[in-house]
């Protein structure tokens, strides 16, 4: 699956919820650290999105342990359903023969970057990206603002990137940062989650709800992105004054 246009992946540990999210979602990111049996879920999945399978460790905001995580990513890239496997960049730069490896099963990486605590500066942030699209199909970062300038830095580095010919997702976490989980593809980001409603796990900071988000999205679809779009858009996420949408 190539990700042509910006996608949209519903996030959930419950495989058997893909049918909420057809007609909304283009993916499921299957979180195989919060779920019971992933492989077993794996095995009985019968739905119509594809998913990434993401097993994410403790120490990248996960809660798998170290024992067997790659192994159990591993055996997850075998299904047919598994298009995309996301892997930490700094596991896959401490193993450079995982990309291998992995692609060997036929499926896409999206080599992901976390910082749970603040939005590196931009020449971190650019050598990143490009660090994370070496090993990867797609780069993905996910940073966390300090203030609404950090938000825009990462919107400025994902449109550069992708300028580039770089397929990137660039996400600013938490509360601050909510409004480029909505605008982000304006920006070139390939890939936006959100969490099925009702879900109650705590995926990442900041996450929308999977049906607020499409909508919110498909506002900025719509014609010409004009400041009654905006303020309907600031009513629901927060977004810095000085951002302009419109041409």
């Amino acid at each position: 699956m190539k990700l042509d246009e910006s996608a949209l992946a519903a996030t959930t540990n419950d495989l058997t919820r893909e049918v909420d999210a057809r007609g909304v979602a283009d993916l499921i990111e299957f979180r195989m650290d919060q779920a019971d049996d992933p492989l077993e879920q794996l095995a009985a999945y019968d739905g119509e999105l594809p998913i990434i399978a993401t097993n994410r460790a403790r120490w990248f905001g996960g809660k798998a342990s170290d024992t067997g995580r790659l192994d159990d990513l591993f055996s997850a890239s075998r299904y047919d359903a598994v298009e995309f496997v996301d892997i930490e960049l700094e596991t896959v730069r401490a193993k450079e023969w995982l990309a291998h490896e992995f692609r060997e099963n036929d499926v896409q990486l999206i080599i992901s970057h976390h910082d749970f605590d603040e939005t590196p500066d931009r020449e971190v942030l650019d050598a990143i990206i490009e660090q994370c699209a070496e090993f990867g199909d797609v780069a993905k970062v996910a940073v966390y603002p300090q203030n609404q300038r950090d938000t825009l830095t990462l919107l400025e580095a994902v449109n550069d990137a992708t300028n580039r010919g770089i397929d990137v997702a660039g996400i600013s976490m938490g509360e601050l940062g909510s409004h480029t989980r909505v605008i982000g593809h304006l920006y070139g980001s390939k890939l936006g989650y959100a969490p099925l409603l009702a879900d109650d796990n705590d995926y990442a900071p900041g996450q929308i709800p999977l049906e607020k988000l499409a909508s919110l999205i498909e506002l900025t679809k719509n014609e010409r992105v004009d400041g009654q779009v905006i303020d309907t858009i600031r009513s629901e996420v927060s977004v810095p004054k000085e951002l302009t949408l419109s041409d």
